[in-house]
């Protein structure tokens, strides 16, 4: 219900009702900035393929910086989860990884999505106007980086995690941008392999999921 009421009718500052279907701005906002990155997006592109006037986008969202935050937060419900499912079924750290590694490949890779990650991917580098959003995405990306921790703790000590992590997602984040840059899963895969088996010559911890 909640989400039908922001989808109805709201008012201009002026009072003037309009007709605006705000998740579905969110959604078409976040495909632009997935595809383009923030800068690549300009209010223009954002109100011709939403379908709406300047002002209607300003009174809805505040700025582009705010579409942009909420089109982030969008992607990150629907796309940017760990396949947790698959890395709690592992038997071993390696076995995880493995899982780790190939859903994110899966999901970089997918047929139907835009390539790449958007929290990987966004606002690496950027202009000095936009910092608090670089921030904001460079928060979002250490965020992802703690949840592989958690993920894996029950495979790994407690000294080695949050290196382990670091270095996955570091892994996770090239993955990302040789996918927008074309790879094939064939050939990301070949990543997978190569950190796979660097694991697989180091001693296996002690740790074991109860």
């Amino acid at each position: 219900m909640e989400r039908d009421a922001k989808s109805r009718d709201v008012k201009l500052r002026g009072g003037r009702p309009w007709s605006f279907d705000r998740e579905k701005a969110v959604e078409t906002a976040m495909r632009l900035f997935w595809r383009s990155g923030y800068e690549g997006v300009s209010i223009g592109d954002l109100t011709r393929e939403i379908g709406v006037a300047p002002p209607s986008l300003y009174a809805a969202f505040g700025n582009k910086a705010g579409l942009y935050r909420e089109a982030l937060d969008r992607y990150e419900e629907k796309f940017g989860s760990l396949d947790l499912a698959s890395i709690e079924k592992a038997a071993s750290l390696t076995e995880a990884v493995r899982a780790l590694l190939e859903g994110a490949v899966r999901a970089v890779t997918h047929p139907n999505r835009e390539p790449g990650c958007m929290i990987s991917s966004g606002l690496t580098a950027c202009h000095p106007d936009h910092l608090s959003l670089a921030r904001d995405a460079a928060a979002r990306r250490n965020a992802m980086r703690e949840r592989i921790a958690e993920a894996l703790r029950p495979f790994a000590s407690a000294s080695e995690v949050q290196r382990l992590a670091r270095h996955l997602a570091a892994v996770m984040q090239g993955i990302s941008i040789q996918a927008r840059d074309g790879a094939t899963p064939v050939e990301l895969q070949e990543i997978v392999e190569d950190v796979v088996s660097g694991l697989k010559h180091r001693p296996e911890p002690k740790i074991r999921k109860l």
